[in-house]
C-alpha cells in the first residue's frame, strides 16, 4: 500500500489499485496480497532452514480454498479442527501427509475421515478421545499416529479468549496425565502416541512465553525419550502475534522465534511442526469498504460504512483494534469518529473516537489487519450476505469467493409444507 498511515490517495494493494478494483467488485469486500503471504512463508521457511521442520497453516484462520492453493504451491501443510477444514485443505491440493488434526471436540465420523484422507497425525487433546481414536483406528484397520497435546501451564499474555495454554484452559491434558498415557500405551494398540504437541495461545508479542512453553515441553520430551519412548515430532503450535496497530505492536521477529526452537529442542532428531495462522495471513488481507453516511450526534459523530460486525467480527468480539484508513484525496481537515456498521447492535463499532481525515458519503475505507479471523468468523447476521472474497497478485485479482446471494443464503430454508412425525 502507498501513501501515510490514514489517508492514501493512490491506495494501491499488491499492485492492484483499490479504486479501480472497488469499481468491478462492490463494496464491502475482503482483499489479500498472495505477494505478502507468500514473504511470510517463505521468510519462516529461510529462518528455519537446516531443520527438520513443517508448515502447517492453521485453516481456522483463512480457509478460503484459494488462499489455502496459495499455501499447497509453497508447500505449507494444513492444522485442522473440524472435517469441513479438513475437505477444504484436501480440495486445494494440500496432501493428508501434510495435515494434523487439532481441536477438543473431534468426533467418530471426523476421525474416520480423516484417516480415510491420509492425514499425517492426530493431536490428541483428552483421554475420552484417545479411547474412541483406538476405536475408529481398529474400525478402519489403522494404526492412527497421535500426538499428546501437553497444557504447560504458560501464560501467553494475550487476549483472554485467545489464551489456550494456562491449565484453566480446555485445551490439552497436564504432563501428569500425558505421562501416563505412555505409560499405558498397550491399552491403545492401533494408536502410535509418538508426538507431542502445544499450543499456548495466539496474537502474542513476547518471545518469553514461547520459551517457557518449549522449555517444559523439552523437558518431557527428554524424560520420555530417557523412558525409551520414540517422540518422532514435536508440534510447536503457533501464535506468533502480527502488527494490528502500526507503530505501537512489535511482532517477533521470525530468526528470535526459530532461535528459541533451536535452542530448547537442541538434539531432537524428529520433525518440528509449526502451525502459523495469524502470522501468515492477517496483515496480507484488507476489508475494503464504503461510507454510507456521516451521521452528527449530540456528543460525537458517527462514520457509517456498508461493512458491519457481521462481516469482521474481531472489534466486536474481542474489543481489538484495526487500523483503519481513509482512501481519498488529501488535504481534506482531520476529525473523529466512531466507526460503525449498519448492523442492529451497539457492539456494531469498528473504532471509537478515531482519528481520521473527515469524510462524505462514498469514500472509501480500508480496515487492515483482516486476513485472519475474518471472513472465517463472519456470519448472515441480520440477514446479510457474506462477501466476496479477492486474491490480488502482482497487479492482477481473482474473485476466490463470490457475494452471496439473497437466494443463496436463504438456499436451505423451507416453509413448512412437508410435516413428518419423529
Amino acid at each position: 500500500m502507498t501513501g501515510n498511515p490514514t489517508c492514501m490517495p493512490s491506495a494501491s494493494l499488491d499492485g492492484v489499485d483499490l479504486h479501480a478494483l472497488s469499481a468491478c467488485v462492490p463494496t464491502p469486500f475482503y482483499a489479500y496480497s498472495a505477494d505478502a503471504i507468500r514473504r511470510r512463508v517463505e521468510g519462516l521457511q529461510r529462518a528455519l532452514a537446516g531443520l527438520d521442520a513443517q508448515l502447517c497453516f492453521a485453516v481456522k484462520a483463512n480457509p478460503n480454498i484459494g488462499v489455502l492453493h496459495l499455501m499447497a504451491g509453497l508447500g505449507v501443510g494444513a492444522d485442522i479442527v473440524s472435517a469441513g477444514e479438513l475437505w477444504r485443505a484436501r480440495r486445494a491440493g494440500i496432501p493428508g501427509s501434510s495435515i494434523v488434526f487439532s481441536g477438543v471436540g473431534k468426533t467418530a465420523d471426523e476421525m474416520a475421515a480423516a484417516i480415510d484422507a491420509g492425514v499425517w497425525k492426530f493431536n490428541v487433546e483428552s483421554a475420552d478421545e484417545l479411547s474412541l481414536l483406538q476405536a475408529v483406528a481398529r474400525a478402519c484397520g489403522v494404526v492412527a499416529h497421535a500426538a499428546v497435546r501437553v497444557n504447560p501451564d504458560v501464560d501467553a499474555r494475550t487476549h483472554a479468549k485467545i489464551s489456550t495454554g494456562k491449565a484453566e484452559n480446555k485445551f490439552g491434558v497436564d504432563i501428569d496425565e500425558a505421562r501416563r498415557w505412555f505409560a499405558d500405551a498397550a491399552h491403545w494398540p492401533d494408536v502410535r502416541l509418538d508426538g507431542l504437541h502445544a499450543h499456548i495461545g495466539s496474537q502474542i508479542l513476547e518471545l518469553a512465553p514461547f520459551e517457557q512453553a518449549m522449555s517444559r515441553l523439552a523437558a518431557f520430551w527428554r524424560e520420555l525419550a530417557a523412558a525409551g519412548h520414540r517422540i518422532a515430532s514435536i508440534d510447536v503450535g503457533g501464535g506468533l502475534g502480527v502488527a494490528y496497530r502500526a507503530g505501537m505492536d512489535r511482532p517477533i521477529d521470525p530468526a528470535d522465534y526459530v532461535g528459541a526452537i533451536r535452542r530448547q529442542l537442541h538434539g531432537f532428531d524428529g520433525r518440528i511442526v509449526l502451525e502459523p495462522g495469524r502470522y501468515l495471513v492477517a496483515e496480507a488481507g484488507v476489508l475494503v469498504t464504503r461510507v454510507v453516511r456521516v451521521k452528527a450526534g449530540r456528543e460525537r459523530e458517527f462514520l457509517v460504512l456498508d461493512a458491519a460486525m457481521n462481516d469482521l467480527q474481531r472489534p466486536a468480539l474481542y474489543d481489538a483494534w484495526h487500523d483503519i484508513h481513509v482512501l481519498h484525496e488529501g488535504g481534506r481537515p482531520r476529525a473523529r469518529y466512531d466507526v460503525v456498521g449498519p448492523v442492529c447492535e451497539t457492539g456494531d463499532t469498528f473504532a471509537r473516537d478515531r482519528d481520521l481525515p473527515r469524510c462524505e458519503a462514498g469514500d472509501l475505507v480500508l480496515i487492515a489487519g483482516a486476513g485472519a479471523y475474518g471472513a472465517s468468523m463472519s456470519s448472515n447476521y441480520n440477514s446479510r450476505p457474506l462477501l466476496a472474497e479477492v486474491l490480488l497478485d502482482e497487479g492482477r485479482y481473482a474473485v476466490v469467493r463470490r457475494r452471496q446471494s439473497l437466494a443463496q443464503m436463504a438456499e436451505n430454508e423451507h416453509l413448512p409444507t412437508a410435516w413428518s412425525v419423529a
